[in-house]
C-alpha cells in the first residue's frame, strides 16, 4: 500500500481525535524518521520528547527482546526483578525515596493528585481540599489531569471537572500566594511549561513556592513529564533551581518508547498519603515497562547523555539565536536545554511546521505562536546545522 491508502484506512477505523500530518512512518535511525515511500527526516521532535535515545539504539531494543522472553506481565499482586532495579534507579536519579509506576504521564499526574489529597485529609480529616495550578500550563487529558490544565479551551466540553482547584500565574509569585486558603493542600506546576510555550520556571518564582509550601505545609508537584530525564541538562530540571517537591511525576523519556509513567514522593509524604487500597494499576510497573526504564537509565549513563545535553544545547541556543537576529517573524528563543521554543509573530506557525515537514524535517509547536524543538538527547552539532538548513528552507 501507498501513504494515502494507510492513512484512508487509518481514517476508517481510529477514532478522529488528532488531526495527523500526512506521513506515516515505518522505522528510524539514529535521529531520522523514514516514511513507507522511503524518504528520511531529520527529527527534533522526538515522539514529543521521548525518544531522547534516538531510534535503533540496539542495546535497548536487546533489553526489551530478552525480557519478552522472560515474562512481559505477572500484574502487581506479586514482585518482579525490573520493578525492583527501575525504582531504585530512578529514585537515585531523583534524591527521592518512593515510587509508582503508572502507563503513562496523565495517570502519573493523577496519582499525584490522590497523595496529595490524601496527605491533607489524614492531616484532619477534611475533604474539601484545594489545589493551586497554573494558567496555561498542560497536565494531561483525564478528568483529573484536564481539572489542572490552566487552559480553558481543552476544559470547556468535559465541565463539570474535579472541583477545588484554583488558577494563578506562572513565574508570578504574588498570583499565587493571592490563591493560597487554609484548605490549599498542593501547589503543581510544570517546571518548564511545555504545552504553554516552553516558558522555564524563573529561580525566584520557584524557590518563592518551595518556602511557601515549607511554611504551610502544602506539598509541592513539579510536572517533569517533558522536562524531566535530562531534557534540560539535569536528571531533572528542579535540580538545577535547588528546589526539591514533595512529589514529582515524570514519563515520555522514561521508558524511551515504552509506554510508562511514575510518580515519585518524599519520605514525608510517602510515609503519609497513600497505603494498600488507595490506589493501583493493572499494567504499571510490569516487567516490560521496567525493564525499559531499568535499560534507559543504564544508557543514559553509558552515553553520558545529561553530560552531551549540556555541551550541545548551548550550540543549538546560539544558531536559534542567529535565526531571530536574521527573521523579522521570529521574536525570541526561550526555553532550557534541548527543550527550545522559537516564538513566531505574523506569520502561522502550524503553516512552518507542514513547510518543514515537507523537507524532510519534524518539528512541533508549542501554544499559538512557537515552534517547539524536543530531539532526541544524541544529537551533534552537525544535526542541528543541517536542521538549522532545513529550517530556513521552511521559512
Amino acid at each position: 500500500m501507498n501513504s494515502k491508502e494507510y492513512m484512508e484506512r487509518t481514517e476508517q477505523a481510529v477514532l478522529h481525535t488528532y488531526n495527523r500530518f500526512p506521513v506515516v512512518f515505518e522505522k528510524g535511525e539514529g535521529v531520522y524518521l523514514t516514511d513507507v515511500e522511503g524518504k528520511k527526516y531529520l527529527d527534533f521532535g522526538a515522539g514529543i520528547a521521548v525518544f531522547a535515545l534516538g531510534y535503533g539504539n540496539r542495546e535497548y531494543e536487546d533489553a526489551l527482546k530478552s525480557q519478552i522472553e522472560k515474562i512481559i506481565h505477572t500484574s502487581n499482586l506479586y514482585y518482579n526483578v525490573p520493578l525492583m532495579e527501575a525504582a531504585e534507579k530512578l529514585v537515585k536519579a531523583s534524591g527521592m525515596d518512593k515510587v509508582f509506576f503508572t502507563n503513562s504521564g496523565t495517570e502519573a499526574i493523577e496519582g499525584a493528585i490522590k497523595a496529595a489529597r490524601k496527605y491533607a485529609y489524614l492531616k484532619d480529616g477534611r475533604t474539601d481540599h484545594e489545589i493551586i495550578a497554573m494558567n496555561h500550563s498542560f497536565h494531561g487529558r483525564s478528568i483529573g489531569a484536564l481539572s489542572v490544565t490552566g487552559n480553558p479551551h481543552y476544559q470547556e466540553a468535559f465541565r463539570p471537572l474535579m472541583g477545588g482547584v484554583r488558577f494563578a500565574d506562572f513565574n508570578d509569585l504574588e498570583s499565587v500566594k493571592a490563591q493560597v486558603t487554609e484548605r490549599t493542600c498542593a501547589i503543581i506546576l510544570e517546571t518548564v511549561q511545555g504545552e504553554g510555550g516552553i516558558y522555564p520556571a524563573d529561580p525566584e518564582f520557584l524557590e518563592g513556592i518551595r518556602t511557601l509550601c515549607d511554611e504551610k505545609d502544602i506539598l509541592l508537584i513539579l510536572d517533569e513529564i517533558q522536562c524531566g530525564m535530562g531534557r534540560t541538562g539535569s536528571w531533572f530540571a528542579w535540580q538545577q533551581y535547588g528546589v526539591k517537591p514533595d512529589i514529582m511525576t515524570c514519563a515520555k523519556a522514561l521508558g524511551c518508547g515504552v509506554p510508562v509513567g511514575a510518580f515519585v514522593l518524599n519520605e514525608k509524604t510517602a510515609e503519609s498519603s497513600l497505603v494498600p487500597g488507595d490506589h493501583g494499576t493493572t499494567y504499571g510497573g510490569n516487567p516490560l515497562a521496567c525493564a525499559a526504564v531499568s535499560k534507559v537509565f543504564d544508557l543514559f549513563e553509558e552515553l553520558d547523555l545529561v553530560q552531551h545535553v549540556r555541551e550541545v544545547a548551548p550550540y543549538l541556543e546560539q544558531k536559534l539565536d542567529g535565526l531571530v537576529q536574521k527573521y523579522e517573524f521570529l521574536s525570541g528563543r526561550r526555553g532550557k536545554g534541548l527543550m527550545q521554543g522559537l516564538v513566531v509573530t505574523g506569520r502561522p506557525v502550524g503553516e512552518i511546521v507542514k513547510k518543514s515537514l515537507d523537507n524532510g524535517l519534524i518539528v512541533i509547536s508549542a501554544g499559538s505562536d512557537v515552534i517547539r524543538f524536543v530531539p532526541p538527547l544524541i544529537i551533534t552539532k552537525e544535526d542541528i546545522d543541517e536542521m538549522i538548513e532545513r529550517l530556513e528552507q521552511s521559512f
